[in-house]
């Protein structure tokens, strides 16, 4: 494959890629705002409306109504303005493109901070408000995706190095759990037209991942550079990075980061 090129810098940890009406969307952490940028590099600020500055991502209600999460789930009105759905805290969302269901998922420790590493879990908020969870054990639960026909969720388990799916049911619960590949090191996801999905393999590297495990494309990126978050649109591959140094701990890295040079960047690789 070709060399990336940069189409936006100077960002904090850019997290949470959409492709949404010709333009990329993405989570900037620390700088907490919300940012959308076209092909041309052309950008629209949002700010977000999080208590957290890192931890959050955003998706949107069938309807058109941005959702974010962090230390509650709120949705942006069109006004600009702001409302708590739910009290429930969370890491990152994925929002059923049919039934308007919403998946969120998180473990209840303090990563950032270093306390010892929890199970996590999914939760259903559905369009009615009842929340229930829906699957558990997730081992540090990162990026989801649901496949277009809307059957079937795959979460990254950063902590088990793994890409898990599940069936999703007519009532919104999840059943079926069985691994869709391991040997990773997955953070946020995307899914392309083929059913394969681009992640990261825990170093300074992206690949392109067949369910069962198979690579069928791989991206190296600069050393102590790794890559946060994919998203797929218009023709191109978005990876979404930030200096991180793998001889370093996380809250080494952390401090590095919030106060330090800006070193997120998004990446813009034209993909069949």
């Amino acid at each position: 494959m070709s060399e990336p090129k940069v189409l936006l810098s100077g960002l904090g940890i850019p997290e949470s890629g959409r492709w949404r009406d010709g333009r990329l969307w993405f989570c900037d952490w620390i700088a907490q705002r919300i940012v959308a940028v076209d092909p041309t590099g052309a950008t629209e600020v949002v700010p977000a409306p999080v208590d957290r500055l890192m931890g959050w991502s955003i998706d949107w209600l069938p309807d058109g109504t941005l959702l974010t999460t962090g230390d509650k789930l709120r949705r942006v009105e069109p006004d600009g303005s702001t409302a708590v759905m739910t009290d429930q805290g969370a890491n990152e969302i994925v929002v059923h493109s049919g039934s308007g269901a919403i998946y969120l998922n998180g473990a209840d420790f303090d990563f950032a901070g270093g306390e010892a590493p929890r199970p996590g879990w999914i939760r259903l908020v559905r369009p009615d408000g009842e929340i229930r969870q829906v699957a558990d054990d997730i081992q540090f639960p990162n990026g989801m995706v649901i496949t277009p026909d809307g059957r079937t969720l795959i979460i990254a388990e950063s902590f088990a190095g793994r890409l898990t799916a599940f069936d999703i049911d007519p009532d919104g619960g999840l059943s079926n759990r069985r691994v869709f590949a391991d040997g990773l090191g997955p953070d946020g996801i995307c899914l392309d037209g083929a059913g394969a999905v681009w992640t990261s393999t825990g170093a300074n590297e992206v690949v392109r991942v067949a369910e069962g495990g198979e690579v069928l494309d791989r991206v190296t990126l600069d050393e102590d550079r790794a890559p946060f978050a994919m998203a797929i649109g218009g023709g191109n591959l978005f990876i979404l990075t930030a200096e991180w140094r793998m001889a370093e701990g996380v809250a080494e890295n952390l401090d590095r980061l919030t106060n330090g040079p800006r070193t997120g960047k998004v990446l813009v690789l034209p993909i069949e």
